[in-house]
C-alpha cells in the first residue's frame, strides 16, 4: 500500500474511484452473503463509493434492497447499483446534497415510494477538509461540514421515523476522530464527536418504539475521500500509525454494518463499534 499511497494522484473533493490509482477493495470479489438481511429495505447515504459502497454490496448480498444516496459521482453510483442488481436486489439511485433539508426529505420519500417502508437507515455521507490552522477554516466550511455530517442525520431520522417500525435499525457512521480528534480535521472531528452523542441519545429516545440506533467508528479507511481532502504528505502516511500498520479497506468495515442491521443485533442499541486497525476507543 505504501508505494501506491506515495503515487496516488490528488483529487478535488468529493473524489471518485475512477481517478484513484490504487483502488479500494469494497468486497466486490470476496463478500459472500448468507441471507442475514433477507427482504429488508435499506437507505445508505454516501453509497456510491468507499464505506457506503461496501455496505451496499454486503447488504444486497445478504438479501436487502438498497437506496443509494450520493452527491454527484454518477459513474461510481451506477457501478455500485450494478453490484446490488447483480445480487438480485433492487437498487435505487438518488443524487443530491444531503446538506440541503429538502434533499433529506426527498431521499426518504423516494425510499417509501419504491420500497413501501424503511428497515435500515445508514447515515454515512460525510465531508472533510484538512487545515493546518484555525484561521484557514471559513465560516461557510464549518457550517457546511455540520450540515452534511450531523444535521443531515437529524433530518433524515426525523423524516424516516414514520416509516420505521419495531425492529428497524439506524446506523450512523462516526469515526475514530470522535475519540481521538485529529487537529488538522477540526470541523470534521467535531461533527464526529457530535454523532457519537447523537447516536447515544437517540437510542434512548427510540428504544420504546423498538427502533435500535448504533454507530460504527472507522479508523483510517482507504477511500476517495483521502486523496481528495488530504495533502500528499498525509496520504503517504495514512494508516501507518495503527497497530496493524496500514489503512483498512472498505470491505473490512462493512461487516459491522451488517451485524447492526440484522436481527441478530436485536439487543444492541446505543453502541459504537470501532473498526480502527487496533487504535483503541475506550
Amino acid at each position: 500500500m505504501s508505494d501506491a499511497q506515495q503515487s496516488e494522484p490528488t483529487q478535488q473533493p468529493p473524489g471518485t474511484l475512477g481517478a484513484m490509482r490504487h483502488k479500494p477493495d469494497h468486497g466486490e470479489d470476496s463478500y459472500r452473503g448468507s441471507g442475514r438481511l433477507e427482504g429488508k429495505k435499506a437507505v445508505i447515504t454516501g453509497g456510491d463509493s468507499g464505506i457506503g459502497r461496501a455496505v451496499a454490496i454486503s447488504f444486497a448480498r445478504e438479501g436487502a434492497d438498497v437506496l443509494i444516496s450520493y452527491l454527484s459521482e454518477h459513474d461510481d453510483a451506477r457501478e455500485t447499483a450494478k453490484f446490488v442488481e447483480d445480487a438480485g436486489r433492487q437498487a435505487v439511485l438518488v443524487p443530491g446534497d444531503v446538506g440541503d433539508a429538502a434533499m433529506c426529505r426527498t431521499i426518504v420519500d423516494r425510499a417509501v415510494e419504491e420500497f413501501g417502508r424503511i428497515d435500515v437507515l445508514v447515515n454515512n455521507a460525510a465531508y472533510q477538509m484538512t487545515h493546518e490552522s484555525v484561521e484557514e477554516i471559513t465560516d461557510e466550511e464549518w457550517q457546511r461540514t455540520f450540515d452534511i455530517n450531523i444535521t443531515a442525520m437529524f433530518r433524515l431520522v426525523q423524516a424516516a421515523l414514520p416509516h420505521l417500525g419495531p425492529g428497524a435499525s439506524i446506523i450512523n457512521t462516526s469515526s475514530i476522530n470522535s475519540d481521538m480528534p485529529r487537529p488538522t480535521l477540526l470541523p470534521y472531528a467535531t461533527t464526529k464527536g457530535a454523532i457519537a452523542n447523537f447516536t447515544a441519545g437517540l437510542a434512548q429516545l427510540l428504544g420504546e418504539r423498538g427502533i435500535r440506533v448504533n454507530s460504527v467508528a472507522p479508523g483510517p479507511i482507504w477511500t476517495p475521500l483521502i486523496p481528495s481532502t488530504m495533502p500528499p504528505e498525509h496520504v503517504e502516511k495514512f494508516g501507518k500509525s495503527t497497530p496493524l500498520g496500514r489503512p483498512g479497506q472498505p470491505k473490512e468495515v462493512a461487516p459491522a454494518y451488517v451485524l447492526l442491521a440484522s436481527d441478530e443485533a436485536s439487543y444492541i442499541s446505543g453502541a459504537m463499534i470501532p473498526v480502527t486497525g487496533g487504535k483503541p476507543i475506550l
